[in-house]
């Protein structure tokens, strides 16, 4: 596999659409301007479906990736190393904060292990049959994956993005469900822009101490070490710092934009994710918007070297795919006034003097 090959499978959003719901904005009774970024969200909404007006939003979905990462064995997370059985439990007894929110939205939510460290017993068929490995490597000192299972878990997020089109999803809530995974979407990200561990390294979504932020940013160092090498082939990098789930997303990203199917990011693990997407094809970035700031240094770094920005920033770094949820709303709102508002009347022409 060679993910270089989705650069020629992947087309941006219609620009001949987008023309034209920006004309036909032009004509809506509330001025240009008054609607703020509202504007720009429905403009790209209609070039991604290829319809004016926009059609609404209407079959979103949450689709959350899970795994362990051997590097939390370094005290780098404010949750315990292998704690991620703990989330997606709560996720699937509805009592996390993105089930919560799902819940009184009515978004339903699919949670994809790729590689949670439990026995495959303790979760659902549906949940668990995509599975990698258990666990990821400790990618300061080995690689997460092998090149086998790393090729395995893309293809894994692409069959997930397959299914999500054709069941008719329109678009998709993005998010993670991991211990220690802000450890190597930062040293993805650092590797991708060419930055030090210290720029890179942040708190996470359960907060650490000082102690622990220096062990996580020696852990980045040391894994950068191990990226550098790799940096041209986003296959070897996954696989050398990513790990199942930082790879199946990867993979989901991709297809989602061959298959034109529109794409809300979360935090720094999926900013991370877009970013190796990114470098495979530079147009895929075109279906995805970013949902929130999350707080971390490398989504930040992430978001503008993809030219992507945020939609809210409420301070909320809970993970989990919440913040990107948040911002559905204005997404669907967007659409609502670009498909709803009404056209200005055409001026009435008056008869032509007789003579």
């Amino acid at each position: 596999m060679n993910l270089d090959d989705f650069s020629d499978l992947i087309e941006r959003p219609d620009s001949g659409t987008r023309r034209d719901a920006e004309e036909r904005r032009e004509r809506l009774t509330v001025p240009p301007g008054a609607l703020g970024r509202l504007d720009e969200l429905g403009e790209w909404l209609s070039a991604a479906q290829g319809a004016v007006p926009v059609r609404p939003v209407e079959r979103p979905r949450v689709v959350l990736f899970a795994g362990d990462h051997g590097v939390a064995g370094l005290d780098v997370s404010g949750r315990p190393a292998g704690g991620t059985y703990e989330l997606v439990r709560a996720v699937l007894d509805g009592s996390s904060p993105v089930a919560v929110l799902a819940r009184r939205t009515g978004v339903p939510v699919r949670v994809v292990d790729a590689g949670v460290d439990c026995d495959p017993e303790l979760l659902p068929a549906d949940v668990v049959r995509h599975r990698v490995r258990r666990g990821s490597g400790r990618i300061d000192v080995e690689d997460a994956l092998t090149p086998e299972e790393a090729e395995q878990a893309v293809r894994l997020g692409m069959a997930v993005a397959d299914e999500e089109a054709d069941s008719g999803t329109d678009l998709v809530v993005l998010g993670d469900l991991s211990v220690g995974g802000t450890t190597p979407a930062s040293t993805l990200i650092a590797a991708l822009c060419g930055t030090d561990a210290s720029v890179v390294t942040g708190r996470g979504g359960a907060g650490i101490d000082d102690l622990a932020w220096m062990r996580k940013c020696a852990a980045i160092r040391d894994a950068l070490r191990r990226a550098r090498p790799v940096l041209g082939d986003q296959l070897e990098l996954l696989a050398a710092v990513g790990g199942a789930d930082l790879a199946a997303t990867t993979g989901f990203l991709l297809q989602s934009a061959v298959r034109r199917m529109p794409v809300i990011l979360d935090g720094v693990v999926s900013a991370a994710c877009a970013l190796v997407a990114q470098r495979a094809a530079f147009r895929a970035p075109d279906w995805w918007l970013a949902g929130q700031v999350s707080g971390e240094p490398a989504q930040a770094k992430a978001l503008d070297r993809m030219a992507l920005n945020p939609l809210l920033d409420h301070g909320v770094t809970v993970g989990e795919g919440t913040g990107a949820l948040l911002a559905l709303p204005l997404v669907q709102a967007a659409a609502a006034f670009a498909a709803e508002l009404p056209e200005k009347p055409l001026p009435e022409q008056r008869p032509a003097d007789e003579d």
